[in-house]
């Protein structure tokens, strides 16, 4: 072999082996590449696999809240007065949508009531983050809603949702005592602390008042979800899973739908309260405020019409006249005058005083109901007859102290914790009050003017009921709205209020005659049903008639005389009220009755009165079976 040979083999194997030094490299190179990829991959498929695949589920699945079903609110024997009904309705997601307001004009056509609430939405959508669902429309019929599910796919942002909503199906007649409910608001949110997320869900409603309100944790439940599989764009293609969550409980009142129904329609056109309650319980049957609202309208939301309509009727639909109208109680307080003065021994049963029409106080003249007096009147026939001059008199040697210490007694001037929120405390004057409220001293035409039932006090109707019962009973009788859990009749041992029996028994007897004996104010509206006759029943009570004007002289001593309250404006007419109770000897019910510019009590509102107790009495004898509800657990 050559030299030349020899150098060109050498320089080959060099080449060989810097080859196979860069094949070894770049293999070394693409093994170590291959290793981090496959480590890599094993990571991200193995140990990141769960991670992955949950924001690869949260693309794919939705969890979306479930509104609890709200519980019914139901009467004692069971009637509904707060139910659900089906509910259609679409909301928009701002954020999926790039034209807001097409959108909106494009769901126009298809359901013309949208064209209406476009300022409403569109301030909704301002006030919110872009994902939370804006409510466009609710209470659709069913076409209107078969037609939106047609052209969803068109309408970006827009779902339609099938829900319940609360339904009041005997309307006014129970809407103070209920309430309604209402989509809650920014302001409900700022005011609970650490809202529930369904809170935030559309169409989600809150109690805003009555038994709705106070109710509201009880009725409302607890929320529930589910688990959807969508699309692209966020369409559902399938439901995955559901946990329905805890349905609310339902409320069981004390009231009785008939009661209430008769109580309303003896109101028909007037203004006033009727408050009916079970003396042995406290359990309220009745308690009606007319005119009243219609909760629904509430519900879906008032139009600006409707609620200045609402706003500015003279007869205060919005106002619940139960237990939040003030009303001087008149003769009606009467009874509690006398039980102050036999507590004092100011007065005693068989003292008199005469009544000639007129009682003078330094150089005011009090007058009497009666023109031309009663004549001698002692405490039982003062009650009967009603006569001013005696309760001046009586009032005058008690004082008002001692008769606003035994009007707090029997829960005049105090709330009485039914835990309504717009419940009114009234008022029982003091010369304390007036020197806080006016800066003047007590004057002593004022404790006149108190003893018969006017000047400064207020009270409420069912105040006045819950005296009744007090007065009826003795003991510290309290209204419950809400029967127990388990549905069973309530005899609560409510506390004695310490009276004498013979002062308490001498009221009782003057109540009894007001009804009962010729020439008592009521005598005429005694029990007339012979139901009642054949039972051997009968009622107690106590007539009023509160002036809501002032007469003058010349009026009084003109030649026309006191204007007849049929000749003067509505708005300058007294009211008219009873107060009663029924069986006299075994009392069981009490009521008030007043009706805003009625008239006279014995006239106008004592037959009220007597067919309802008469009609609380045939119910107790008909043996209704009252309702059980079954509680929820969570």
């Amino acid at each position: 072999m050559g030299k030349g040979e020899m150098f060109a083999i050498g320089r080959e194997n060099k080449q060989i082996k810097k080859l196979t030094r860069r094949a070894a490299i770049l293999g070394g190179g693409q093994a170590l590449l291959f290793g981090l990829l496959a480590s890599r991959i094993y990571y991200l498929q193995v140990m990141e696999a769960s991670q992955y695949k949950m924001l690869a589920d949260e693309n794919r699945i939705s969890l979306r809240i479930l509104q609890p079903k709200r519980g019914r609110i139901l009467d004692r024997y069971g009637e509904e007065l707060a139910s659900l009904r089906r509910n259609y309705g679409i909301v928009l997601i701002p954020e999926r949508t790039k034209d807001i307001a097409g959108t909106l004009d494009a769901l126009g056509e298809l359901v013309p009531a949208t064209l209406d609430n476009h300022e409403r939405i569109l301030s909704e959508i301002r006030g919110k983050r872009s994902f939370m669902p804006v409510v466009l429309a609710e209470n659709l019929s069913w076409e209107e809603f078969a037609r939106i599910n047609l052209q969803s796919y068109d309408l970006a942002g827009v779902q339609p949702f099938a829900g319940e909503i609360r339904s009041y199906p005997h309307g006014p007649l129970f809407s103070h005592l209920i309430g309604y409910v209402a989509r809650v608001s920014e302001a409900d949110l700022a005011a609970i602390p650490d809202p529930e997320p369904v809170f935030r869900t559309p169409g989600f409603r809150i109690g805003k008042s009555g038994i709705e309100k106070i109710q509201d944790d009880s009725l409302r439940g607890r929320a529930g979800n589910m688990q959807v599989e969508v699309n692209a764009y966020d369409r559902v293609i399938r439901e995955l899973s559901r946990n329905e969550g805890i349905p609310g409980n339902d409320v069981v009142l004390g009231i009785d739908v008939e009661l209430q129904k008769a109580s309303a329609a003896a109101l028909s056109g007037q203004s006033g309260s009727i408050v009916c309650l079970d003396i042995q319980s406290g359990e309220v049957l009745t308690l009606v405020s007319v005119p009243g609202f219609e909760p629904d309208a509430f519900n879906r939301g008032l139009t600006s019409s409707e609620w200045r309509a609402l706003r500015d009727d003279p007869m205060h639909p919005l106002i619940n006249k139960s237990i939040a109208g003030l009303y001087p109680p008149g003769s009606t307080y009467k009874p509690l005058v006398a039980l102050a003065a036999l507590a004092t021994g100011a007065m005693s049963p068989r003292d008199t005083v005469f009544c000639n029409g007129r009682h003078r106080l330094g150089n005011h003249v009090f007058h009497c109901w009666k023109k031309e007096g009663h004549g001698a009147m002692n405490m039982r026939e003062a009650i009967k007859h009603s006569c001013d001059v005696y309760f001046y008199e009586t009032g005058r040697r008690t004082g008002i102290v001692p008769i606003q210490e035994i009007s707090n007694r029997f829960g005049l001037g105090v709330k009485l914790d039914t835990g309504l929120t717009d419940e009114k405390s009234g008022l029982v004057p003091s010369p304390a009050w007036k020197k806080a409220r006016f800066n003047q001293p007590w004057m002593g035409g004022e404790t006149l003017v108190a003893s018969i039932g006017q000047g400064y006090i207020q009270t409420t109707p069912l105040q006045l009921a819950i005296m009744t019962a007090r007065l009826a009973s003795g003991k510290q009788v309290m209204p419950r709205l809400i029967r127990d859990h388990s549905g069973e009749a309530a005899s609560i041992g409510f506390p004695d209020l310490n009276l004498r029996a013979d002062h308490l028994r001498l009221i009782q007897e003057g109540m009894w005659s007001v009804v009962n004996e010729a020439r008592g104010t009521a005598y005429m509206k005694r029990m007339q049903d012979p139901l009642m006759l054949e039972k051997g029943y009968q009622y107690s009570g106590k007539t009023g008639t509160a002036q809501v004007r002032r007469i003058s002289k010349t009026e009084r001593y003109g030649r026309g005389g006191v204007i007849k309250n049929e000749n003067l404006p509505w708005e300058l007419r007294d009211h008219a009220l009873f107060i009663g109770y029924a069986p006299s000897d075994h009392p069981r019910y009490a009521i008030s009755v007043v009706i805003e510019h009625g008239g006279g009590g014995s006239a106008v509102a004592a037959p009220i009165a007597r067919d309802i107790l008469t009609l609380a009495l045939t119910r107790e004898s008909q043996g209704l079976k009252l309702y059980s509800p079954v509680r929820q657990t969570s």
